[in-house]
């Protein structure tokens, strides 16, 4: 399961795992994989000092990478609370509203809400890049399309890959203008931002749009076989995010929600753009369909949207209330059964890889023969 680019990283697998979790991201990395963190909930340097600190410290000297959320186009001057003071106050009592009606608590007096995603905007995403340079890391990754082209040279001096997430070909070769090493051509299916091309025909487009960039595929991914697709439509490894979701390394803030997961198909998610403004794949809730429904005023764009439901996604996650319950996730949830390590995914992801390629050599084989 090794391609030129994981050579090149000096990875076992062509298999970047994506998480907000650092004891997750690490696991990756010592199973041979590339371990990548989740930088947009980290609102304070220190906090993600603290958590790069603990990575170095557990992944066994195996390279991992960082992934942001940041506009392509410099934006500066504006604040938190500039942009807290465009929610319009509609919006706010139907947040009010919508959580009155399950019942769910206030947070305790002087509880601050554990999911404020400022992450989104620039000025955050630039003191994250400011504490991960000091850091060996070996790629960036930007989830908003491609970095300012100042963060891309910066990324470039200090010999760290940069990659951006496409959701089509055209926005693929907008990257590779841009001077990215990377595009992750992300699918339909994935989980969290989408676009509407699923990746069976998005994988290879991709691949021819940019060559000889190498693109990794995501979105639908969650079993060698799977990989094994991938890397015969071009993909020199793959991006996979929700299936870490699960593992006994993860820290979903929720027991239920563990369950909610366990329990989905691959029908229950839903992209909406009730979570951050952008349309979403995540799981199917009472409310997503309270910012989905017509009658509804509508999801703000970002990051307003994710200023707007902060408190209340931090309210619902600590009370657990069921029918809200809710988290970014791709359609491959259908195949997240059961509670595993790490490195139990990277187990049956290799054996069912191998299966692959046998059957394919086998068919191969054949054909050749007649």
């Amino acid at each position: 399961m090794q391609t030129e680019l994981s050579r090149k990283l000096g990875v076992e697998y062509a298999v970047f795992g994506f998480t907000p979790f650092p004891a997750v991201a690490a696991a990756i990395s010592r199973a041979g994989g590339f371990g990548v963190l989740g930088a947009v909930r980290y609102t304070a340097p220190d906090d993600l000092k603290r958590d790069l600190d603990w990575i170095e410290a557990h992944v066994d000297g195996k390279p991992y990478g960082l992934d942001v959320v940041m506009p392509a186009k410099k934006v500066e001057g504006v604040t938190e609370a500039d942009v807290e003071a465009m929610i319009p106050e509609g919006h706010r009592q139907f947040v009010k509203d919508t959580l009155a009606k399950f019942g769910v608590p206030e947070l305790a007096e002087g509880e601050a809400s554990g999911w404020r995603i400022t992450g989104w905007m620039e000025q955050v995403a630039r003191t994250q890049l400011d504490v991960a340079f000091d850091y060996p890391i070996r790629l960036l990754a930007n989830a908003l399309g491609s970095p300012p082209a100042d963060v891309i040279d910066r990324a470039h001096e200090q010999d760290v890959l940069v990659a951006a997430l496409a959701g089509s070909a055209r926005h693929a070769r907008k990257h590779a203008d841009a001077g990215i090493d990377i595009v992750v051509a992300q699918g339909y299916e994935a989980g969290g931002h989408t676009g509407e091309i699923a990746s069976m025909v998005l994988t290879p487009e991709v691949v021819d749009a940019v060559a000889p960039l190498p693109v990794l595929a995501a979105g639908g991914i969650g079993s060698g076989q799977q990989i094994a697709a991938a890397f015969a439509l071009g993909a020199q490894g793959v991006w996979l995010g929700s299936l870490w979701l699960t593992t006994t390394e993860a820290e979903l803030p929720s027991p239920r929600l563990i369950e909610k997961l366990l329990a989905a198909g691959s029908g229950d998610t839903v992209r909406s753009r009730a979570l951050t403004g952008k349309p979403a794949r995540q799981l199917r809730t009472e409310w997503t369909d309270a910012w989905d429904d017509p009658q509804g005023p509508g999801a703000l764009p970002m990051p307003l949207q994710g200023l707007l439901v902060a408190d209340a996604v931090s309210r619902i996650q600590k009370y657990e209330v069921e029918p809200l319950l809710g988290t970014p996730v791709g359609q491959i949830v259908g195949r997240m059964t059961s509670e595993r390590s790490v490195q139990a995914v990277f187990d049956d992801l290799t054996r069912g890889f191998e299966q692959a390629v046998d059957r394919v050599n086998r068919i191969a084989g054949r054909s050749e023969e007649q």
